[in-house]
């Protein structure tokens, strides 16, 4: 990865519609309200920033963003998440639960 460049990804469980028609100009959206992009950090902090002041808590939204140094990313959220998010020795990670047939 390039310096000054960071992935970023954004999964949000209900986003108000003026908030999903801006994402639309930085992410590609592949499925309703999982956004994804490369940008700039600056454009990513700009991102970030946006979302948390026009974002009501019921958003339940989870941000993945790059970063040069260990561990590599960092997960911010907004509110509530289907998923329950944990830290174990300074890790970030989201518990998933195993379903078996």
């Amino acid at each position: 990865m390039c310096w000054g460049w960071a992935v970023l990804v954004v999964v949000a469980n209900d986003l108000p519609p003026a908030v999903r028609g801006r994402m639309k100009l930085w992410f590609v959206e592949p499925r309703a309200n999982i956004f994804v992009s490369g940008v700039k950090d600056s454009v990513a902090k700009t991102v970030i920033d946006y979302l948390y002041n026009h974002c009501p808590p019921d958003s339940g939204i989870v941000m993945f963003r790059s970063l040069p140094g260990p561990p590599g990313y960092e997960v911010r959220t907004i509110g509530p998440t289907r998923k329950v998010m944990t830290e174990i020795s300074g890790f970030q990670l989201v518990i998933e639960t195993l379903k078996l047939p």
